[in-house]
């Protein structure tokens, strides 16, 4: 099993590759779509709710809309365990695995879409072979998925978009060339929650960075935003190239605990089942230390668990969060890297009422 300890630090190096003329597009492999017959992103919602020390509180069993007002588009972070530095597109266990646990939680508000793509792996990340080719056809896939999406699915809904770390890097790229600048497109985005992925920003400014015209979300009313932030326990070391942009901007910070600034709670949510067993993605998540008490649900909640802040400490911009009431404190995989591999649960609570206020507020400008 390969360590993400060594693997890292070079998925920042997607975003930095030249580009070259984007392959020719192939046909959606869809990971997540309404209808499929194994779908992960449609899993069950019943919750145990706990204190953070592990002590339970209760039990939710809320039942999703039949018909749900917005749609998501999914695109998960880098997880293939392919033996090639770029995979192909077939839909392996620790696919199905962070689909469930990055986007199954938001289908309670929307229908969920996430399209399989041929991502780096972790052992090109490794091991080395990746071409500036590859990570074209990577987002060539992503691409031809949203403008199928959109060409077949859409039928004029809101939508939000998901991603987290070369996920968040596709999608930065795609906002920025097919939504940002389009009006008609652009005025369907709900939110997007763009995790682990470094989306950039002015100094000083909620845009300007990465988009020109999509800004930081700062109240639960406010629509066509986005949401970022990379994951800390302690502030970064100074080696860490996470967090840190190019003078004149900064990488964009929202604390989903207190979107307006300050300080705030976050509610973590993990699925009950274990990550794809045997995977080198699981073996990172289980050394994250978080608790796992047993539970017949499908769901795990920790509402307040840890306090979360905003900060730009050393010169990297992250959210900093701390356990609180017997909390556990979560061991990072890399101290340069941070709790990655908690960015897309730490705040699962707080981003899915987000998401549902969005989609009530979406809803009445749409009867308008």
């Amino acid at each position: 099993m390969r360590s993400l300890r060594a693997v890292a630090p070079a998925a920042l190096a997607l975003a930095c590759l030249a580009a070259v003329p984007v392959v020719a597009e192939a046909k959606t492999v869809w990971l997540c779509k309404p209808g499929l017959a194994r779908n992960p992103c449609e899993p069950r919602l019943d919750t145990t709710r706990f204190t953070p020390a592990s002590e339970r509180i209760g039990t939710e069993r809320p039942r999703r809309p039949r018909r749900r007002r917005i749609d998501c588009f999914y695109v998960y972070p880098t997880v293939s365990d392919q033996p090639a530095p770029a995979a192909d597109r077939s839909i392996d266990p620790e696919l199905l695995s962070i689909a469930l646990y990055q986007a199954g939680y938001y289908s309670r508000d929307c229908r969920v879409f996430a399209p399989v793509y041929r991502q780096i792996t972790l052992a090109g990340l490794f091991g080395g072979g990746v071409t500036g080719a590859m990570v074209e056809r990577a987002y060539a896939d992503v691409r031809t998925a949203w403008r199928d999406y959109l060409a077949h699915h859409n039928r004029g809904r809101g939508f939000v978009l998901i991603g987290h770390s070369q996920g968040t890097v596709m999608l930065r790229r795609l906002i920025a060339a097919e939504i940002d600048r389009e009006p008609r497109v652009r005025r369907r985005l709900v939110s997007a929650v763009l995790l682990g992925g470094d989306v950039v920003v002015r100094a000083g400014a909620d845009a300007g960075g990465d988009f020109r015209r999509i800004r930081a979300c700062r109240s639960g009313r406010q629509l066509g935003c986005v949401v970022a932030f990379s994951t800390f326990g302690t502030p970064p070391p100074a080696d860490a190239s996470v967090g840190r942009a190019s003078a004149g901007f900064e990488v964009l910070c929202t604390n989903p605990g207190a979107l307006g600034g300050g300080e705030g709670l976050l509610d973590p949510v993990v699925p009950t089942a274990p990550y794809a067993p045997g995977t080198t993605i699981a073996a990172s998540i289980d050394a994250l230390g978080f608790p796992r008490p047993a539970a017949s649900t499908t769901w795990l909640a920790y509402p307040g668990a840890y306090s979360a802040r905003c900060s730009s400490e050393g010169g990297a911009d992250v959210l900093l969060v701390a356990p609180r009431g017997g909390a556990p404190v979560l061991r990072p995989t890399l101290p340069t890297w941070g709790l990655h591999t908690a960015d897309g649960n730490i705040a699962l609570g707080n981003l899915e009422r987000l998401v549902h206020r969005q989609a009530a507020a979406y809803a009445r400008r749409a009867r308008g």
